[in-house]
């Protein structure tokens, strides 16, 4: 809990000032409305949308396929898990199945999102508190995940991966073996990394009792990932509602005791270690001998023929056309929710089928959005500076808090 204020019986005088919405320390075009009683907040309101650009709109009038490539700018840290969740929702309500294959290659793309994404928080959360060293060592780890990436997929930043019942392409041969020593020299650098913060003292001082929120607050406002699971709450959605068979892998869920920005520290570090063990066991099911797409005629007429044939045949290029243009069609009038559990949280996927291959209606559930609404709870009663701390231990990117 946080520590007692002292009253030092001093006359102040309460102001309100801007914190924002330019894009240093607040993670993005993030305005913090601060009522100051002298260093002290006594109120916080946080102000966004200047970001945003109506994704979900966007997408009720795309063809599913067409919405694809705007997940990637949703939490553009992570596309792979964005991409990847769209699809399984789109699956789920058209009841499309996918290869073993598939898969494990979807598994292995979302825990290297996941450790990306959380290299990324470390290195901008170390430097937003003067830490900058750390910034150096997390990027240069990161850009080895963007390199493999690019070897997945084509692209480094926005993948657009995903595809409805499948991906957008095949591993190389023997790519399995470079995502694994990847992720097998990962260690090394959070070892590093954690000897130069994890005991030092003022790391420690700008962290514990800074940006505290208890478990059952964090619930009652509808946090989720690594910043509730620091408050105490052990919750994964890969565990308590496992998809793309998650429950086949042994991980641990890392679970906090305070609630502030040291415990959401943690909980990342550990994360991350956490999915360089699932990768292992996932490239261990691997079989490049096995097909990306099922083989079956039924199915066919929702996967995108490879790039090759496509290039070299009328059939295939004809193919391709009445995919993107006319497929896959959703049932009229019905309506699913799917979840993953992005690096941010609960990512969120709410589709109402119209009968044709748009959407009715398609909302996402953001959970950098939702995370937010702790802001004003967490920075209450603590220091002015406490809050450049606690804005970057919450891990927000304002693209998918806008939208």
């Amino acid at each position: 809990m946080k520590s007692e204020v002292k009253d030092l019986g001093l006359r102040t005088e309460r102001m309100t000032i801007n914190m924002g919405p330019q894009h240093p320390a607040t993670h993005g075009v993030l305005r913090i409305v601060l009522t100051l009683d002298g260093e002290r907040v006594v109120a916080a309101t946080p102000h966004v949308g200047y970001l945003h650009r109506g994704i979900e709109k966007i997408a009720e009038n795309k063809t599913l396929h067409q919405v694809i490539p705007y997940t990637d700018r949703m939490d553009y840290l992570s596309p792979a898990s964005n991409n990847i969740g769209l699809c399984l929702a789109v699956e789920k309500l058209i009841g499309l199945g996918i290869t073993e294959k598939c898969r494990v290659m979807r598994v292995v793309a979302c825990e290297l999102a996941r450790i990306s994404s959380h290299l990324l928080w470390l290195a901008t959360d170390a430097l937003d508190i003067g830490a900058g060293t750390i910034y150096f060592y997390a990027f240069t780890e990161r850009e080895k995940y963007y390199d493999m990436f690019e070897k997945m997929t084509g692209a480094r930043f926005t993948l657009s991966y995903g595809r409805i019942g499948g991906l957008s392409c095949e591993w190389e041969s023997g790519l399995e073996k470079e995502v694994l020593d990847l992720v097998e020299g990962t260690p090394a650098c959070l070892d590093e990394i954690e000897k130069l913060l994890t005991r030092n003292r003022i790391w420690i001082e700008r962290n514990q009792d800074v940006g505290v929120i208890s478990g059952e607050e964090a619930v009652a406002l509808g946090l989720s990932g690594p910043n509730l699971r620091a408050s105490g709450v052990e919750w994964d959605i890969r565990k308590a509602y496992p998809y793309l068979g998650y429950e086949r892998y042994k991980f641990e869920i890392p679970v906090g005791e305070h609630g502030d920005c040291y415990d959401r520290y943690l909980v990342r570090l550990e994360e991350m270690r956490q999915s360089i063990g699932i990768v292992r066991q996932a490239l261990k099911e691997y079989d490049e001998k096995i097909p990306l797409f099922p083989q079956d005629d039924a199915s066919a007429k929702y996967y995108y023929p490879p790039k090759e044939k496509v290039l070299t045949s009328m059939e295939e290029l004809i193919h391709q056309f009445i995919v993107a243009t006319e497929s896959p069609k959703t049932p009229k009038h019905e309506e699913i929710y799917l979840a993953i559990e992005a690096p941010k949280g609960e990512l969120g996927f709410h589709i109402v089928g119209s009968g044709t291959s748009v959407a009715h209606r398609l909302h996402f559930r953001s959970p950098s959005f939702v995370n937010l609404q702790g802001l004003p709870v967490m920075i209450k009663g603590d220091m002015l500076a406490d809050v450049i701390a606690t804005v970057a231990s919450l891990d927000p990117v304002l693209g998918e808090v806008d939208r």
